[in-house]
């Protein structure tokens, strides 16, 4: 009877709900950040010369991306800060809806939530986003864009397949 007056296990509840959003936010967005503190020292230290890695393959290469993916709209600092803040609200706002729907769902959002907590983070603190992972055929990322584009696989995956199955069903 509390969860419908909203009571102790209506609170649990939603608190559940929102759990693995939470935790896989709170996750990426710690180790996105204390990866670009260490990146960040670790190349200063050594005069910001680019590190290769993986035989060389890969380069930890810092750089100071002020504008979106691939660069584009550089400078545009309060434009990405506005942007990440909605995306934010939106991610938070839907969740409610999708808490019902499977874990990779769910995962998936958090994943996208932390990236662009940790990029939102940068974006506040220096007015860019650091970037320093150099695969040599991609532009320069980090820890954060790879969590928002697995997010989005995730969702896309698994919402397709949501699709299908009823698309069976009927």
């Amino acid at each position: 009877m509390d969860s419908l007056r909203g009571g102790p296990s209506a609170a649990a509840s939603t608190l559940g709900r929102y759990l693995p959003l939470m935790s896989v936010a709170a996750l990426v967005l710690v180790i996105d950040q204390w990866t670009k503190a260490v990146v960040t020292g670790y190349v200063n230290a050594r005069g910001g010369a680019p590190v290769p890695i993986l035989g060389g393959d890969v380069l930890i290469d810092l750089v100071h991306n002020t504008g979106a993916a691939f660069g584009v709209l550089p400078n545009q600092t309060v434009l990405f800060i506005v942007i990440a803040m909605a995306i934010v609200t939106a991610l938070m706002l839907s969740y409610r809806r999708l808490a019902q729907g499977p874990m990779a769902l769910r995962l998936g959002l958090g994943l996208i939530l932390g990236g662009a907590l940790g990029n939102l983070a940068d974006r506040v603190r220096f007015g860019y986003v650091v970037d320093f992972i150099d695969v040599r055929w991609w532009p320069v990322f980090n820890l954060a864009d790879s969590c928002i584009v697995i997010g989005v696989i995730l969702l896309v995956v698994t919402l397709t397949l949501q699709v299908e199955r009823r698309v069976e069903q009927t």
